[in-house]
């Protein structure tokens, strides 16, 4: 029988691709990118389009494998990178962090949040050995609000120790997210160097005295959620990226999706 629930299940006006941003989703984006320049020609490509090109993210292609009916790899690097250069995803990310605590009835800016860092593949461009960690490539650092959302994302070489990558992050987050009073954090972040950076109070989450394997700890496992969320994007798997800034961009980019997505189930 038809009614509308299985006509939704049963339509076949699907997107051309699983990674096209639908009508919804774009309307909840677009406002928060810029606007083409008044002058000079007309762009060949919308925005839409442009970001829509973007889901080498979600797919894990390289630029040059963008199929033909996308814009061409020239177009979106170039976007890509000026979006990149100029903070665009670290904005966006910002924005919708807000905008989906404001849904969910909470303050636009969080209180409290947990730092954590997680380990990636062997990487090109900047890199090094943490041998802690047994890795060689980079990490990343995140500092996460206690329901999950990213608030600053950081990655690094891997011979940075965990207490002093923490220090950049921590800074950063002022700027953004100038209300964070309190800190979460694993055995790796103690010490002053942390403590002292900024106004945050750094508290040590430490793990059970007979603990054995792995447990979930209270408090930080929402770190681990967060990457799992991200970590469908395919590209996020191993960390390709020549440049630390590209990484950090496809971070925020990732991160953004997830919260787009939050928002639109609930509009």
């Amino acid at each position: 029988m038809w009614n509308p629930t299985t006509r939704r299940h049963y339509n076949r006006n699907q997107p051309r691709y699983e990674t096209d941003l639908t009508d919804r989703k774009w309307r909840v984006l677009s406002p928060l990118f810029p606007e083409p320049a008044r002058r000079g020609c007309k762009p060949a490509w919308s925005l839409r389009e442009i970001v829509n090109a973007i889901y080498v993210l979600r797919g894990g292609i390289p630029w040059r494998l963008i199929p033909k009916d996308l814009p061409p790899k020239s177009t979106v690097f170039a976007y890509f990178c000026r979006w990149r250069d100029s903070g665009l995803f670290t904005s966006i990310n910002r924005c919708l962090v807000a905008m989906d605590r404001e849904r969910a009835g909470r303050e636009a800016s969080p209180s409290a949040a947990v730092v954590e860092s997680v380990k990636t593949t062997e990487s090109g461009g900047p890199r090094g050995y943490d041998a802690g960690k047994k890795i060689k490539g980079r990490k990343r650092q995140a500092m996460v609000g206690m329901d999950g959302r990213a608030l600053v994302l950081d990655p690094q070489p891997a011979n940075i120790q965990d207490r002093d990558g923490a220090i950049p992050v921590l800074q950063v987050s002022r700027k953004s997210f100038p209300f964070v009073e309190k800190a979460f954090a694993d055995m790796g972040y103690s010490g002053g160097r942390p403590q002292s950076a900024t106004l945050i109070d750094i508290e040590i989450v430490r793990k059970p005295k007979h603990q054995v394997g792995f447990a979930v700890h209270p408090k930080r496992w929402v770190v681990e959620r967060f990457f799992a969320w991200i970590s469908r994007n395919r590209r996020l798997w191993r960390d390709p990226e020549a440049t630390i800034k590209s990484a950090e961009a496809f971070l925020y980019a990732a991160s953004s999706m997830t919260l787009v997505r939050r928002i639109d189930r609930t509009s």
